[in-house]
């Protein structure tokens, strides 16, 4: 009796601390609504519009603008002297109010981690909190308080240069992810403006900046998710889409702004447009000149533009010809203020002239983006154990210009990072290969795009000379990121040329691909046995990818998209839907290629390692479920071979009938273990019924009774382990569907 007394008094207590914490937020956001109110009172109808104006550092930019409210953030302040600069303008003007300072700051500040791409091949958020924590602690230091970032911009296909930015292909990873991101810029002290919203990641044909078209099931189902995800993180902002969605362009779509995003999930953050968005929706052919653009984006729920000038110089005049009520100038200026409220800007002090980022990278970020990028590195295949280097090897050779190309490591977006700071692939590979004794023959082969052949010979006789040859080839990164579409995703130049001739040699080769997206490899697959996916690693590449070279750390990341046979078959995922013709192998009239497989070269979730993993003994806790129950999947995982490593066990589900058709596999929980050689661990795998449901076009979510197989694996290839029933159809709110979890027990 005494134990349940102290157990029903923690509870209360608990309770009692949980309401208590709640009422002091209530009031706190009680006394920021206050704030802003008597600020907003004080305020011109210039100066509100002044919060809604958004410019970029550099020659335009006009330092009387700051000095008379005229300016409610700035972007592309990367140092502290500038900041602190235009933060003693702002203490010239009328009520004073902050500014606040944004930067792209993707995935790094002065220490560069992997691309975000890269990233999510880690397959481990925990990752994703720490190397987004760390650039905001960089960025941060010098004063730039808010990031353009996350993108969780899902994308299927690769020819699109904006898939180096995002998280791929799949909506689950995408939302775990991008949560992490918001969290970790956050706790390292920058505000998110995740980005772009929404459907920017599927333009026709792969071009950025073209138009989508997704119908709206799809849109909730697939899209939406990671953006639901970083408002249920805390993301402070959004940033709307270049595009035009469904014939609305994303800057002037209030279904977007104001019915999914603040009525539908609650969002009371502000929308900043991207650069000059909404000057373009003249381009777009919605709005005759600027004063009508700018009343479409402010409707819309679009409260920041950014780089075009167009709220302050039309905004006023438009509300007083009675086109636009102040009310909603108020609401827009309100968000802003309140955003800049919540992150303490009024009471911070300025920045610190004396705080520069030379100071970095730190030891401790150094081993921070080594760390990140280790487990980074996809192992796409490894014919005949090429890879790791043994110890017995006398001598290596490295060929490929993008071995020595520190900057290329950073990838787009490499804020202040500094090629001195980087060590490349070919140091890297030098240093380790220094304490085994192994002689290193760099010999680049071509220039960095691969337009002239004429050291070749050179390369050739080093890969002769050598045990093995370390082929790093793939994208520098001008062909990577915004504004880098792609029609043709073979190795550019001659690199493909190069390969063939190293292949040649008859020594064995390991190709390490340093890039933004899968690339076309052809008859390369056939010709090289050991080929590796680096992404753009960063600061700490080279150190990194030695490590998983020599196997002092087996590879551990698995392709968060498919990667494509050819051009050809994009977009190109994993969890399409089903067809009522599916392949056969003998009958032309299914679902096929006539002169390609359907198949991508490497599926979705897809990595190898140094060691080797069994699953057995797989157990679904209970079969038949019912509203708030859970889906619970276990299995016992054995590392069989003799090196220590990293597995991402992940679980897929399908509704083989439904009301909709739907996809043949969606993955739903993952969970990475790390595993000593012979050592066996259960993985449990759960997710909540609410999350095995799907959306309607009116946004409405459906879970359906019915069976759903389950599937549990390395890959999206996973084995069926079994089915569960769904008793009862029931339904949520708009995208009301719980996330889904992962626990381990040893």
């Amino acid at each position: 009796m005494r134990l349940t007394c102290v157990s029903v008094s923690l509870r209360l207590g608990l309770a009692s601390l949980l309401m208590i914490g709640a009422t002091a937020m209530s009031r706190a956001q009680d006394d920021i609504g206050s704030r802003v109110n008597v600020l907003l009172s004080k305020m011109t109808l210039e100066e509100k519009v002044g919060q809604l104006n958004m410019v970029s550092n550099g020659a335009t930019l006009r330092w009387e603008d700051i000095a008379s409210g005229r300016v409610g953030a700035l972007l592309n302040f990367n140092n502290a002297q500038d900041i602190a600069r235009a933060q003693a303008a702002v203490r010239q003007s009328h009520l004073k109010i902050p500014i606040l300072f944004g930067l792209d700051v993707l995935h790094g500040f002065r220490t560069q981690f992997p691309i975000p791409l890269g990233e999510a091949a880690a397959f481990n958020p925990t990752l994703s909190r720490l190397a987004s924590e760390w650039a905001a602690r960089e960025a941060s230091y010098v004063g730039v308080q808010w990031t353009f970032a996350p993108m969780a911009d899902l994308s299927r296909d690769s020819r699109w240069g904006r898939i180096v930015e995002g998280f791929g292909e799949d909506p689950y990873l995408g939302s775990v992810l991008t949560a992490a991101r918001v969290e970790g810029f956050t706790k390292g002290g920058l505000a998110t403006a995740t980005k772009h919203f929404a459907g920017y990641g599927a333009p026709q044909g792969g071009r950025d900046y073209d138009t989508t078209y997704i119908p709206p099931a799809e849109m909730y189902d697939t899209y939406l998710p990671p953006f639901r995800a970083a408002v249920e993180a805390g993301s402070a902002s959004f940033m709307a889409a270049f595009n035009a969605l469904n014939g609305v362009p994303s800057t002037a779509n209030p279904w977007l702004q104001t019915d999914v995003l603040r009525r539908q999930w609650g969002f009371d953050g502000f929308v900043t447009s991207d650069w000059a968005g909404i000057h373009e929706l003249i381009g777009h052919g919605v709005a005759a000149n600027g004063a009508e653009a700018a009343r479409k984006a402010i409707l819309a729920g679009v409260d920041m533009d950014m780089m075009g000038e167009l709220y302050v110089r039309y905004l006023p005049e438009e509300v007083r010809a009675g086109r636009i009520s102040e009310g909603v100038i108020d609401e827009a200026a309100r968000r802003v203020l309140r955003t800049k409220m919540r992150l303490g800007l009024f009471d911070r002090p300025d920045a610190d002239p004396g705080h520069v980022d030379a100071i970095f990278p730190s030891t401790e970020a150094r081993q921070a983006a080594r760390k990140v990028a280790r487990e980074t590195f996809v192992l796409l295949q490894n014919r005949n154990n090429v890879l790791p280097i043994v110890p017995s090897a006398r001598s290596i050779a490295v060929v490929g210009p993008l071995a020595d190309a520190p900057q290329d490591q950073f990838g787009p977006h490499g804020a202040r990072g500094h090629a001195g700071d980087t060590v490349s692939v070919l140091q890297g590979i030098r240093q380790r290969a220094e304490r085994s004794k192994i002689q290193v023959n760099y010999a680049p082969a071509c220039d960095l795009f691969c337009k002239s052949t004429d050291q070749l010979p050179a390369a050739l006789e080093a890969a002769k000379a050598s045990d093995l040859t370390v082929a790093v080839f793939g994208e520098p990164v001008d062909l990577s990121g915004e504004a880098a579409s792609r029609a043709h995703l073979t190795l550019n130049g001659k690199q493909a040329e190069v390969l063939e001739a190293l292949a040649a040699t008859g020594k064995p080769i390991a190709l390490i691909i340093v890039g933004g997206r899968p690339l076309e490899l052809g008859k390369l697959a056939d010709r090289i046995p050991s080929i590796m996916m680096a992404w753009y690693p960063g600061t700490e590449g080279g150190t990194a990818l030695a490590d998983v070279l020599f196997g002092d750390v087996s590879p551990s990341g698995k392709l968060p998209l498919s990667w494509p046979r050819t051009v050809g078959q994009l977009p190109l995922y994993y969890n399409r839907l089903p067809t009522g013709r599916p392949t056969l192998e003998n009958n032309r009239f299914t679902l096929k290629y006539v002169d390609e497989a359907i198949t991508p070269l490497y599926p979705f979730g897809w990595g190898l390692s140094y060691t080797k993993y069994s699953y057995a003994d797989p157990i679904i806790a209970k079969s038949r479920l019912k509203p708030g129950d859970t889906l619970e999947v276990s299995t016992m995982v054995t590392n069989t071979g003799s090196r220590a490593g990293q597995e991402a066990v992940q679980l897929y589900t399908r509704d083989p009938i439904a009301s909709r058709s739907r996809p043949l596999r969606e993955l739903k929980a993952f969970d990475k273990i790390a595993l000593e050689p012979g050592e066996t661990k259960r993985v449990v795998l759960r997710v909540p019924v609410e999350s095995l449901g799907f959306h309607q076009d009116d946004g409405s979510y459906w879970v359906e009774a019915g069976t759903i197989e389950v599937f549990l694996g390395g890959s999206s290839l996973a084995e069926k382990v079994g089915e569960i029933s769904i008793l009862e159809t029931f339904t949520l709110p708009l995208s009301g569907q719980r996330a889904s979890s992962s626990t381990m027990a040893q």
